[in-house]
């Protein structure tokens, strides 16, 4: 039995691609893993059949607050699914609902946190959720919980700028942030530290193979080719470009200004805010 180490993010930050990072770089893999191999590796922790198995039935039909009172027995069944320390992924933030802690510090070994620009982040929210882009700003505005569905309960996400700053305002040792737009930038030196974070030391090779394996434009071709449950039915796809800066050439001024508006201060923390606003 260890601990966890969570994978956590606000939605379409990045959480899926640093799984994929970690599930090759882990599992060292001759040919690129499948997406929806990435689960056997990493788990997740508002998977339904946790808490039907910590409820001793399904959960069904139960309200957010009777499920997530379940997380702290729900996280400690996690850590005895291995000898050693589990990957989980999470999109909650970090802080109490309905009573209970999202995240129990008790079995946490550490975390790492990927941010990535909200103006970023509505875009491909519209294009994951099928909205369009006023109620992408909406939903990052406005305190809220994922909706459950058949294999999912509920994860408590709050606004962006809660989410980010309830994770990264208070530097830890057991905490890396890093940011999306600098692991597409100068990946071998960000990947490389999401691995000596983990006490990892890689060959260079094993690393370059990893971050290879991980690109978006194979995880594309691997999604064409073997499907992802976790594609939206709204989504053509799960992985789209995986650029940065595409809110410059889709966004008008009004909508990145309302942006900024809301989230000034956790967005000039990560050089987020652009000239001018």
């Amino acid at each position: 039995m260890g601990a966890i180490i969570w994978l956590a993010s606000y939605p379409k930050s990045g959480n899926t691609w640093l799984r994929a990072f970690l599930h090759n770089l882990l599992t060292n893999p001759r040919t690129p893993a499948r997406p929806d191999e990435l689960a056997r590796f990493t788990l997740s922790e508002n998977d339904k059949g946790w808490y039907d198995r910590v409820n001793g039935a399904p959960v069904d039909g139960l309200g957010s607050a009777e499920t997530i009172r379940m997380r702290p027995a729900v996280h400690r069944l996690m850590t005895a699914s291995g000898p050693d320390s589990v990957f989980v992924k999470t999109h909650s933030y970090l802080g109490e609902a309905h009573g209970t802690p999202l995240i129990s510090m008790d079995v946490t070994a550490g975390a790492i946190y990927v941010v990535r620009n909200p103006l970023d982040v509505v875009l491909s929210m519209t294009a994951h959720y099928g909205i369009d882009v006023a109620r992408a700003i909406e939903t990052i505005n406005t305190p809220r919980e994922s909706v459950a569905d058949a294999a999912h309960v509920v994860e408590v996400m709050g606004t962006w700028s809660r989410h980010v700053e309830s994770w990264t305002a208070r530097p830890n040792p057991g905490l890396l942030v890093v940011r999306y737009e600098d692991l597409l930038a100068k990946p071998r030196k960000h990947f490389s530290a999401v691995a000596g974070f983990l006490g990892l030391k890689p060959s260079r090779e094993r690393l370059d193979r990893a971050i290879r394996f991980c690109a978006f434009k194979t995880l594309r071709r691997l999604e064409e080719r073997h499907g992802f449950r976790e594609r939206s039915p709204n989504a053509p796809r799960f992985f789209r470009t995986g650029r940065a800066e595409q809110w410059r050439e889709k966004l008008a001024p009004e909508q990145v200004r309302r942006i900024v508006e809301a989230h000034r201060e956790q967005m000039s923390r990560y050089g987020y805010v652009p000239e001018g606003f």
